[in-house]
């Protein structure tokens, strides 16, 4: 994907990691295909895992990644033009999201690489929910390996809630794993519970790893409950999502200002899709 403003806003992002002193560990890079189009599915802690996840994706012969994002993020004054200019890939929801599967498709049938989370909105557990098999049928449909991936620590800078933050000095963690294998005949739902596995695996690998602590106890809202922190637990968080989604699809629903449907079941699991760029916490 020869794309010059891709590369500047990359520069910028690795300028503002060292400037803010950001450090960012990478491991499991091998596992992204060196050639070829693949899907790579992580989980969702903040609006900026997707920046994490390309600046990883990245260290595998600097490939690029483009992102599945709300139409909301592209009709931004500030983000929209960047987004667009980099090839990133927006979803109406409610609206035409055949379209972005066609484009999404096309995208990976060229090689290209595509993000995506599984969970379809923020966890405010931060830890994986359930999700739904939207990306599993895009690596299906398309023929190509499906890579789990981790992020861990971006919650600290901008996520659901919160304002963001410089954060300075934050340990950004990301983590890819082996490709998920799957058969052509398989049940899509099938294949993304063991996605989910495997993600579950390297989030929970992640977080105890990751070298920094709390500085006091109010600042334990970053941690899970499991690990002694005060973010909710993931039924709590749980609930909310499905709250969230509920009023969303009522919205849908209640709207007359658009007659179109998806056009498949992958189109119906990304509709659902939460965010998947800096926009404002809804």
């Amino acid at each position: 994907m020869a794309n010059p403003v891709y590369a500047s806003i990359i520069g910028a992002c690795i300028t503002s990691f060292q400037l803010l002193r950001w450090k960012v560990d990478v491991q499991g890079s091998q596992y992204i295909p060196p050639i070829g189009g693949a899907v790579i599915a992580t989980n969702h802690v903040g609006y900026l895992d997707f920046v994490f996840s390309g600046y990883g994706v990245r260290e595998q012969g600097k490939r690029r990644l483009r992102f599945v994002a709300k139409r909301e993020v592209f009709d931004h004054p500030v983000t929209g033009p960047l987004m667009r200019a980099m090839g990133h890939v927006p979803v109406d929801r409610g609206g035409n999201t055949g379209a972005a599967l066609a484009e999404v498709a096309r995208n990976l049938q060229a090689g290209e690489l595509v993000g995506m989370f599984p969970e379809g909105t923020i966890s405010t557990s931060f830890v994986p929910l359930a999700g739904r098999p939207g990306a599993v049928r895009m690596a299906m449909d398309a023929e190509v390996p499906l890579i789990p991936g981790a992020v861990w620590g971006t919650q600290r800078i901008f996520t659901k809630g919160r304002k963001v933050r410089p954060a300075v000095g934050t340990h950004i963690t990301v983590r890819f794993g082996p490709a998920v294998s799957y058969r052509a005949d398989e049940d899509a739902i099938d294949v993304h519970e063991r996605l989910m596995g495997a993600i579950g695996a390297l989030v929970d690998e992640a977080q105890r790893t990751y070298p920094q602590r709390p500085e006091d106890d109010a600042d334990r809202w970053w941690l899970p409950a499991h690990l002694g922190g005060t973010a909710p637990t993931p039924d709590e968080a749980r609930l909310v999502a499905e709250q969230e989604a509920a009023e969303r699809r009522a919205r849908r629903r209640g709207s007359s200002a658009s007659g179109t449907t998806p056009s498949s079941s992958a189109a119906a699991d990304a509709d659902d899709a939460d965010d998947a760029g800096p926009s404002a916490p809804a």
